[in-house]
């Protein structure tokens, strides 16, 4: 336990300094193998032959198709879309950012494809409409972490091939949850704009010519909406795996960018390529790493010493599951959400089973924990991604940023810990899990 807690140091404070995410868990692992005496040359091909498997295989193909949309800019046709609905409305910018958010989690799966496909689009644009930017960073920010409860989520897939879970049953763990702060997140961005006088709206058309501007909207980014249909279609319809959906989803987001929108030209599809494939080695390498650690992590009985001591504080469910929201918060904050999910899986998955939470109900609290953490300070990746979007300072969007959290994403938190059916509901209505 104690060299553990001596690795997991290490690897935060290289992160702090700024060293590669790969390099610090690699040095990290090393120092945690090299210390307990761990068999390497058992490890190395345990961790390879993990990040080979089949059911691994739909993170990078996900990633390619994100990747995709985005250099095609098919995310454009999910805005009008969606604007053409509430753009007449105070505030109804911010609810098309919000809602174009969790669309694109459908399409990506990633956080950070949301930033960079939305933030980059909508942060100036709802900036030139009078919106505060801070307001605008904070939204986008917020909104980002959907993509990690909308499948299909990256980091549900790692999740649920680290701890021995159905991937299809984690991804629909997270749907409700995620509508929900969707909602929620649309209701605040009314809300705290209620008052604000600068902010300019859509010329109101008579119902003719709106009907007319959302059909012809609706027609432009029918390709776009179908994606997250056919991939989920062909998931819950048992037509394909996981892995083989997301093949179709990089074919269809390339054959959509060059034949469909005729967008995507060779050189902007060969550039995402290169995004792509060093994003994927990046995860690879991390992931490598992960495995490792915790593979010896369980052969040095880890888990096990976390939750003798964690039920050694308290023997009441609800404590326990409160102090694991709040290390999963921590590890949120700290490490990215995918290297959060195997860390979640390996440490704290076992003590939560141990208290009788069921692990797909685990898996959801895990995901929106995760998501809490990768907005809060101070580490917080994904807000400090989407203010170097708007390139603005720390000071200008705290503080819209806590509003956000505290009356948005950590009353989901506390809905999703407390009611399993919220995260049940739908694996046991689709796939039949008791």
């Amino acid at each position: 336990m104690l060299i553990f807690s001596l690795a997991l140091g290490i690897i935060v404070a290289l992160l702090l300094l700024g060293m590669p995410i790969a390099f610090a868990f690699g040095l990290g692992a090393l120092v945690y193998l090299l210390s307990t005496g761990a068999d390497i040359s058992f490890l190395i091909p345990y961790a390879f032959q993990t990040t080979t498997s089949f059911a691994l295989l739909a993170l990078p193909l996900f990633v390619l198709a994100g990747v995709v949309m985005a250099q095609a800019g098919i995310s454009t046709h999910l805005l009008n879309f969606i604007n053409a609905f509430v753009g007449r409305v105070k505030g109804g910018l911010g609810a098309v950012t919000v809602i174009t958010c969790a669309l694109f989690g459908a399409i990506s799966g990633s956080s950070s494809a949301a930033i960079a496909a939305i933030g980059q689009i909508m942060i100036p644009r709802m900036v030139r409409e009078g919106y505060p930017v801070g307001h605008a960073t904070a939204l986008v920010a917020c909104s980002s972490v959907l993509a990690l409860l909308i499948p299909p989520s990256v980091p549900m897939i790692v999740f649920a091939i680290t701890g021995g879970l159905s991937v299809s049953a984690a991804f629909l763990s997270t749907v409700i949850p995620g509508v929900l702060l969707m909602i929620i997140y649309v209701g605040l961005n009314f809300f705290f704009l209620r008052n604000n006088p600068n902010i300019q709206v859509d010329e109101k058309l008579p119902v003719r010519q709106a009907g007319i501007k959302i059909l012809k909207s609706g027609k432009s980014a029918i390709w776009a909406l179908l994606m997250p249909i056919i991939i989920l279609g062909t998931i819950y319809g048992g037509i394909a795996t996981p892995t083989e959906a997301a093949a179709i989803a990089f074919v269809y987001a390339t054959f959509a960018g060059f034949v469909l929108y005729r967008t995507l030209s060779v050189k902007a599809f060969w550039n995402g390529l290169i995004q792509a494939t060093l994003t994927i080695g990046s995860i690879i390498a991390v992931l490598f790493f992960l495995f490792m650690m915790s593979r010896a992590m369980i052969l040095q009985q880890v888990p096990s010493q976390v939750t003798g001591f964690l039920l050694g504080l308290s023997d009441s469910p609800l404590v326990i599951l409160l102090l694991i929201n709040l290390v999963l918060l921590l590890i949120g904050m700290i490490v990215d959400d995918i290297s959060g999910s195997i860390l979640a899986a390996v440490v704290l998955l076992p003590l939560a089973t141990a208290i009788g939470v069921h692990p797909i109900h685990f898996a959801a609290i895990v995901g929106v924990n995760l998501g809490l953490g990768n907005v809060s300070p101070p580490c917080a990746p994904m807000l400090y991604m989407a203010a170097g979007v708007s390139k603005i300072s720390l000071d200008k969007y705290f503080g819209v940023t806590m509003k956000f959290l505290l009356f948005g994403h950590l009353p989901m938190v506390l809905i999703v810990t407390f009611i399993p059916e919220l995260s049940l509901a739908l694996p046991r209505f689709i796939l039949g899990i008791t």
